[in-house]
């Protein structure tokens, strides 16, 4: 935690996280654009930030992508401000905001992606059956996936409490380099997936009308731990689903953590697909 505060005690750091808050998975180039410094410059400060796990990087290509990690963020909040008036605190920030922004701001809707960085300690192995077998995943996700995990093998998705079995031809494993990188097709919007989580047939439906989207999940030793990278891609600007696995999510790769660590899980998380 201490990185995190000495990352955050530098303006110019914090207005790299600003601009990614406002746009993320920008190049090196395009953060430079946005700040009166030397490309060394904030080559040297995204390095602080990276380290105290405030930014994650994703390779596409040639191009180096940074994005926001909130987790230790998250983090400070759930120690520091938990412990005095979490809802004061809230209130008052979300007053200063209201405040100081021009009436007319409106959130960004240019976001195509998203991408989520933690550490777990734990081995390569263990994250890979975690994320795999149907006894593991049925505790800290809800719902169990069967398949051999081959590359260009089906899956099929099982749906709790009420055991509906999901399957669709494009519902596949993509990439799979075991211990190390997972990739699949986004879970198929079916009516008996909805009637399961309470979806209004007016939000199943559009979630079914966008094109599938793909998750990838990168592991990557690091002495006693494991650094866990969750991208979820292939969205269209102003996508629901995008909307609503954003929230879900963290809270999923969360209760994951909780069960590797502890052998316990959080509270059974929202659906990641569910939105208001």
């Amino acid at each position: 935690m201490d990185e995190v505060f000495k990352a955050l005690a530098d303006a110019s750091r914090r207005r790299l996280l600003d601009s990614l808050n406002a746009r993320n998975g920008q190049t090196l180039r395009e953060l430079c654009a946005g700040l009166d410094m030397a490309r060394q410059s904030v080559s040297k400060h995204l390095a602080v930030l990276e380290a105290a796990n405030l930014i994650t990087t994703v390779w596409r290509g040639r191009e180096k992508l940074h994005y926001l990690n909130a987790v230790p963020i998250n983090a400070i909040a759930e120690r520091w401000i938990n412990q005095y008036d979490r809802e004061r605190a809230r209130a008052l920030a979300d007053l200063k905001t209201a405040l100081e922004e021009p009436m007319t701001s409106t959130t960004s809707t240019t976001s195509t992606e998203f991408v989520y960085t933690t550490y777990i300690k734990t081995t390569p192995e263990r994250l890979w059956q975690a994320l795999t077998d149907p006894a593991f995943t049925r505790r800290y996700w809800g719902l169990a996936m069967e398949s051999d995990w081959a590359k260009g093998s089906p899956f099929a998705v099982i749906l709790e409490p009420s055991g509906v079995r999901i399957a669709d031809p494009e519902q596949l494993v993509l990439e799979s380099e075991p211990y190390r990188r997972l990739t699949y097709t986004w879970h198929t919007f079916t009516r008996e997936w909805a009637e399961n989580y309470g979806i209004s047939e007016e939000n199943r439906a559009a979630f079914a009308a966008e094109r599938r989207s793909k998750v990838t999940f990168e592991i990557v030793p690091l002495k006693e731990t494991v650094r866990l990278t969750v991208v979820h891609d292939g969205f269209d600007a102003g996508s629901a689903v995008l909307e609503g696995i954003s929230q879900g999510w963290p809270a999923i790769v969360a209760s994951l953590k909780t069960l590797l660590e502890t052998g316990e899980t959080l509270p059974a998380p929202e659906p990641a697909e569910k939105t208001e």
